[in-house]
């Protein structure tokens, strides 16, 4: 073999493993930028939550939302009136995904911009003056959260619990205060309403729901 065709041999080899090392270089770098797994926020055991009652097209239900000690949203839940329907079925599936979604970091508005709007029955009148006609149940829910936790008004929902438990303690012998001292004190031992799954606090010998008004069996 000439010298030429020795200077040739090498060039080609020296070609060769620069290409491997730019192809090994590539694949490094693809695997180094591979986005990380998300990472799941899970509520605390013992939170707070809000409970609302709504009614579309004649299909009625409770939508409970429990939030982070920042008050931000983080799980959400779905009970329609007629359990084991399509409607309660579904609405179960869709809390179960939004729950995960917003533990994983999938801002609230992201997921209120999809959901609102949608049109499928049930629709109608909700008698929420504040959204009027809902063109379904996602509708209704998402422009409920949205009202709720971006328009800042759950602050307002939470501040109310807030400042009435200290007006309590700080003034005990107000008498209207006092009784509603006692009621909040009753919470801990009440059980849970059969119909909407909110505390029920003491009426006499029975139990009263305080979000949906029904008793447990006393009138």
């Amino acid at each position: 073999m000439s010298t030429a065709e020795q200077v040739v041999v090498m060039n080609d080899d020296r070609a060769t493993s620069s290409v491997g090392q730019t192809a090994t270089a590539k694949e490094v770098a693809c695997n180094t930028s591979k986005p990380s797994d998300a990472v799941r926020r899970r509520l605390p055991d013992e939170r707070r939550a809000i409970t609302h009652h709504f009614s579309i097209g004649g299909q009625e239900g409770y939508l409970t939302v429990g939030v982070y000690e920042d008050g931000s949203p983080g799980e959400i839940f779905v009970r329609m009136a007629k359990e084991g329907s399509t409607v309660s079925g579904l609405m179960d599936g869709l809390a179960t995904v939004v729950s995960l979604a917003l533990q994983h970091g999938v801002p609230l508005k992201i997921l209120c911009g999809k959901l609102s709007h949608m049109r499928f029955e049930p629709s109608g009148w909700t008698g929420n003056p504040k959204i009027g006609f809902a063109k379904s149940i996602l509708d209704y829910i998402a422009r409920w959260l949205e009202l709720k936790f971006l328009n800042n008004e759950q602050g307002e929902l939470f501040g109310s619990v807030s400042k009435s438990a200290d007006a309590l303690l700080s003034n005990p012998s107000h008498k209207p205060e006092v009784a509603s001292l006692d009621e909040f004190v009753q919470l801990g031992d009440s059980p849970a309403c059969n119909i909407c799954g909110g505390l029920m606090v003491r009426s006499g010998s029975c139990y009263r729901c305080t979000n949906c008004g029904s008793t447990s069996g006393c009138s």
